[in-house]
């Protein structure tokens, strides 16, 4: 089965001109960027002076299946015009503006530095949202830099208008803290179906002996290789578990394009379905299509934004327990820069993609699940975790969540997963955040976020960041440096 759930972003680039310049300034330049840019930006002909150009310039780029657009102000630019473009296109926009890079200020000034003040001003009196990098004015070369940049902020927003989130099940009983009230989620764009757990186990019966199980069951020993297979007589349920899922997905997303599921995984899963689910969905997480555990829809999301964003593997974690003191000293102090409570845990049974784990991983059992649901004994239906060591990686925490008011906000945090053995067990890890004492008492703890959140293996702080920005999420909190104390943070401490 082909399942792309990850968008192509198709760019393209239309240059602007007042009227009062020269044409040409804008048109050479657009030209300039597209070259030092490459293949794969589309440079549409129509260059924008009136608001007849936006309209034709609008219907260019969407009949040569740009889904993503560069609005260039190669001179001042005319801010209606212009502007109108943005609304007209609809999709992801860019602004960008032209630095004056020849040393001709008399018929070779453009006044771009300028133009960008009037083109802001206008986006907002029409309400409009457009991504404007840190620095827009640019010369050819650091304009193909800053479109590149853009690429996976465009990637997730076109992912977030053309998703669903699948779900099975309330949230279990302790875990109200995942909370999903719906309308955060339409505000985004984002379509939600909600189905009971009867459904999937009703889903999964009909895929008995389905003739795909046996290749399903080669790929997965072959991932995880003989060592890692843990149960073999295992695989076929998860094989049919993995094909009922990707079926649903198939046959329930409608009109849109991308989906991403949030799944109830205990208490009833393992006695009905006969193992537990997470080694299947670190596999779907491992194609852009994240299955979030216990119900959490927002951490689903987010997990979906992430795969956006880099393009590569994500994962679901518990922020979860304190390094030990002693594991710090004998592996951490003097090694790495980072004090104790710099450090902590992530954790999950066991939904992390293989990709991203230490070689000695294998499919094993649920320990809390076990002690639970079998009294501790011999692990039978709690059985089918992923579990081992993450491996060292850059990573970017992150969650965008609705909170219980209705009101959506997020956090970002960049660290790094330590070559530390945790001596534990599940998918768990050593992650350094700096600062990390401070974020999780003034942003985590104060704005009431969840256990959860989300891991993209790289620091992708950057383009999270814009993505937030992009979508109008007010509050996009991060760990603040000693320097820069949160409100909440008590200056006598």
């Amino acid at each position: 089965m082909t399942f792309t759930n990850i968008p192509e972003v198709r760019p393209g680039i239309v240059a602007v001109s007042r009227d009062c310049f020269p044409v040409t300034l804008s048109a050479s330049r657009r030209a300039a960027i597209v070259r030092a840019y490459g293949e794969g930006l589309y440079e549409c002909p129509i260059t924008v002076e009136k608001e007849e150009d936006a309209v034709r310039a609008a219907a260019d780029v969407r009949a040569a299946g740009c889904n993503a657009l560069v609005v260039y102000l190669g001179n001042f630019g005319p801010e209606t015009p212009e502007t109108l473009l943005v609304q007209r296109f609809g999709g992801p926009c860019m602004i960008l503006a032209a630095a004056e890079g020849d040393g001709d200020l008399i018929g070779g000034r453009g006044d771009a530095y300028c133009g960008v003040l009037n083109c802001s001003y206008n986006l907002g009196m029409r309400r409009l949202t457009a991504y404007i990098p840190p620095y827009p004015v640019v010369t050819a070369r650091e304009a193909a830099g800053e479109i590149r940049a853009f690429l996976p902020v465009a990637r997730a927003l076109l992912g977030v208008r053309g998703l669903k989130i699948i779900t099975f099940g309330p949230r279990p009983q302790d875990f109200f803290a995942c909370n999903a009230p719906i309308r955060g989620l339409y505000e985004l764009g984002v379509e939600i179906e909600e189905n009971s757990e009867l459904d999937l186990l009703v889903s999964y019966r009909a895929h008995a002996g389905d003739a795909r199980i046996g290749e399903v069951c080669r790929d997965m020993a072959a991932e995880l290789g003989e060592s890692g297979v843990g149960y073999p007589e295992l695989l076929p349920r998860m094989a049919q578990f993995e094909l009922t899922l990707l079926d649903w997905a198939e046959e329930h997303r409608g009109a849109r394009e991308y989906v991403a599921f949030a799944d109830k995984c205990w208490p009833a899963f393992p006695k009905e379905f006969g193992f537990e689910p997470c080694y299947v969905n670190s596999r779907l997480a491992s194609r852009g299509i994240p299955v979030a555990c216990e119900v959490d829809i927002y951490g689903a999301l987010s997990e979906y934004i992430g795969a956006c964003v880099t393009g590569d593997a994500v994962t679901l974690l518990d922020i979860n327990n304190s390094v030990p003191a002693a594991l710090y000293d004998a592996e951490i102090r003097g090694r790495y820069p980072y004090a104790l409570r710099d450090t902590f845990m992530g954790f999950h049974c066991g939904n992390t993609p293989s990709c991203k784990m230490c070689a000695d991983r294998a499919v094993r059992y649920q320990l809390i699940q076990n002690r639970l649901l079998e009294d501790g004994g011999t692990p039978d239906f709690t059985r089918g975790t992923l579990e081992g060591d993450l491996a060292p990686s850059e990573i970017t925490f992150f969650r965008l969540q609705c909170d219980s008011e209705g009101v959506l906000r997020s956090y970002i945090a960049e660290g790094e997963i330590l070559p530390v053995r945790t001596g534990s067990f599940g998918g768990i890890g050593v992650f350094a955040v700096p600062e990390m004492a401070r974020f999780y008492r003034h942003v985590l703890i104060e704005k009431r976020y969840p256990h959860h959140g989300a891991v993209a293996f790289s620091h992708s702080g950057r383009a999270l960041y814009d993505v937030f920005r992009y979508l109008g999420i007010g509050d996009i909190a991060y760990n603040q440096p000693k320097s820069l104390p949160y409100p909440t943070e008590n200056p006598f401490c």
